[in-house]
């Protein structure tokens, strides 16, 4: 077995402010010739644990976990695919040229909410064929949907991608400039800015960031904010609140109403520091915020509203 390096230079990952310097992070592993990335060894991880605290709760409360194996070999196929169905839907420019490209699910690209959408969607086929509830599974399955982003996220941190923009804050994270897709050292600034024409927020923090590059022992560094450490840390929170929830709750289906309106609210913020956006067709509306900002509407909203007629027929 052998370790695979991002690239031939050096492969560090720096938190100057917090005094950590990683050294070498691989990006996977190779077995018998074959790449095996740490990005698709977390997703699976994330994966398994999630069906395993998702079964866990459905024993708690009472439920086949039978079921929740059965569910959780379709959930998990059709969010994959919908998660990068999602991604090309947003970025047709990057396929135009090669379409078969959308079929390479190892060049990455993937938008979490296309995933969302298709396991919501897998939950409403199951149930309605095994005429089962569908909040009941849903509240249950949005246990497992949140641990598993916990753990995938980390991934993007063994793809040095998923990035904000430039900081010097406490946790300002350090990327060699040869180990991110973004062109950092172009001189040709005009083409650069034909590239990201329409996405003026991305080329003004791809500048920012060209201006603020640090030199550490001959190694250029882009210095950024680890969203991926943002929005990991912030499901663990909400996952563990909505655990504890789980025995409160009023309703069927209000944990997965406020893992929706929780999530989206973090996504929100983390969302407006990221780089690497996508946007609405012909706008500069990051599509992920504004489908956060929906959901966390329409979910408070459903929340609401049902709290309203339970307390009414009382």
């Amino acid at each position: 077995m052998k370790i695979l390096l991002s690239s031939e230079a050096l492969t560090n990952i720096n938190f100057p402010n917090l005094g950590i310097e990683l050294k070498n992070i691989p990006s996977g592993i190779d077995v018998f010739g074959f790449e095996i990335t740490f990005y698709g060894i977390l997703i699976g991880l994330g994966m398994l644990l999630g069906w395993l605290l998702a079964e866990r709760m459905a024993k708690k409360t009472g439920q086949s976990t039978e079921l929740y194996l059965d569910f959780a070999l379709i959930a998990i196929i059709v969010s994959v695919i919908f998660t990068r169905l999602g991604y090309v839907l947003f970025a047709l420019d990057e396929f135009v040229d090669n379409p078969l490209e959308i079929f390479n699910f190892r060049s990455g690209g993937l938008m979490i909410y296309g995933g969302i959408f298709g396991g919501i969607l897998s939950a409403v086929v199951f149930t309605k064929i095994k005429k089962y509830s569908f909040w009941l599974l849903a509240d249950t399955g949005a246990i497992g949907l949140i641990t598993g982003q916990i753990v995938g996220r980390w991934g993007n941190f063994f793809n040095r991608e998923v990035f904000g923009k430039y900081t010097n804050g406490l946790f300002a994270m350090q990327l060699n400039v040869n180990d991110v897709s973004y062109d950092f050292r172009t001189s040709n600034i005009s083409s650069l800015q034909a590239k990201y024409e329409g996405k003026q927020v991305t080329f003004d923090r791809i500048m920012e960031l060209r201006d603020n590059i640090a030199v550490v022992d001959g190694i250029e560094y882009i210095q950024v904010h680890p969203t991926f450490l943002y929005e990991s840390l912030w499901n663990l929170v909400l996952l563990i609140f909505l655990i504890i929830y789980t025995k409160h709750k009023k309703f069927d289906g209000e944990v997965i109403l406020l893992y929706l309106a929780g999530y989206g609210l973090g996504r929100l913020w983390i969302e407006g520091i990221r780089i690497d956006q996508l946007f609405l067709w012909g706008t500069s509306v990051p599509i992920s915020q504004l489908i956060s900002l929906l959901l966390i509407v329409l979910s408070v909203g459903m929340i609401i509203f049902k709290r309203v007629r339970l307390a009414k027929a009382k």
